[in-house]
C-alpha cells in the first residue's frame, strides 16, 4: 500500500443517464472529497476531477470530467478514489487515518506480538479493528477505543491491544 496516498471514497455505480456516478465518501466530512482536487484510481493510472451534484440517501451523486453517459459511468463501479496524503488535513494526536493503521503490528499487554491489523470497520457503534492473529490463523474483531487499544505508535508501527473479556488471541483459551 502506498502510504503517500489515501483512499477517500469509492464509486458505487451510475446515477441517471447523463454520466453521473454514485459516490461513497470515506472522509470525516463526506463532502470534503470534492475539495481535495483531482483524485486517482488505486494504481494511479486514471485521474478523476469530481464535482458533487446531489446528496443521496447513501452518499452523493457526482459528475466526473470526461464521463457523459450511463454506460461509461457504470464502468467505473467499484473504483476506489485516492488522494495524495499531503492534500489531507493534519490530525490531532489522538486521531488516525484508517490507512495508517492497516498492516500495523499488534502487540498484547505482555509485549507478545499477536499479528497485524487487516481492516478498520465502523458498523455504527464505533470503530472496530479486524486483527489477523497469527496463532489462530484467523481474524479477531476488537473495539478501537482507549480501553481495548491503550497505545498507538505510528512512528514505530505498532498498537498495543488489551482485548475485552471473551476475546482471545490464543488457541484453547
Amino acid at each position: 500500500m502506498d502510504k503517500n496516498r489515501t483512499c477517500v471514497g469509492a464509486i458505487s455505480g451510475s446515477y441517471g443517464v447523463r454520466g453521473e456516478v454514485r459516490l461513497k465518501s470515506f472522509c470525516l466530512k463526506p463532502r470534503d472529497i470534492e475539495s481535495y482536487g483531482p483524485l486517482t484510481s488505486e494504481d494511479g493510472s486514471s485521474i478523476f476531477v469530481l464535482k458533487i451534484t446531489n446528496q443521496l440517501k447513501i452518499g452523493f451523486s457526482g459528475k466526473i470530467d470526461g464521463i457523459s453517459n450511463k454506460e461509461d459511468a457504470e464502468k467505473l463501479k467499484g473504483t476506489r478514489l485516492y488522494v495524495a496524503r499531503d492534500k489531507l488535513p493534519d490530525l490531532s494526536n489522538d486521531e488516525y487515518y484508517h490507512s495508517d493503521l492497516i498492516d500495523m503490528k499488534v502487540i498484547d499487554t505482555q509485549g507478545c506480538e499477536i499479528g497485524n491489523i487487516k481492516a478498520l470497520h465502523d458498523y455504527g457503534a464505533g470503530n472496530i479493528l479486524e486483527i489477523y492473529v497469527k496463532e489462530l490463523k484467523n481474524t479477531v474483531l476488537v473495539p478501537f477505543n482507549e480501553l481495548s487499544v491503550p497505545k498507538v505508535n505510528l512512528e514505530e508501527g505498532f498498537v498495543i491491544v488489551d482485548p475485552p473479556e471473551g476475546i482471545t488471541f490464543r488457541e484453547g483459551k
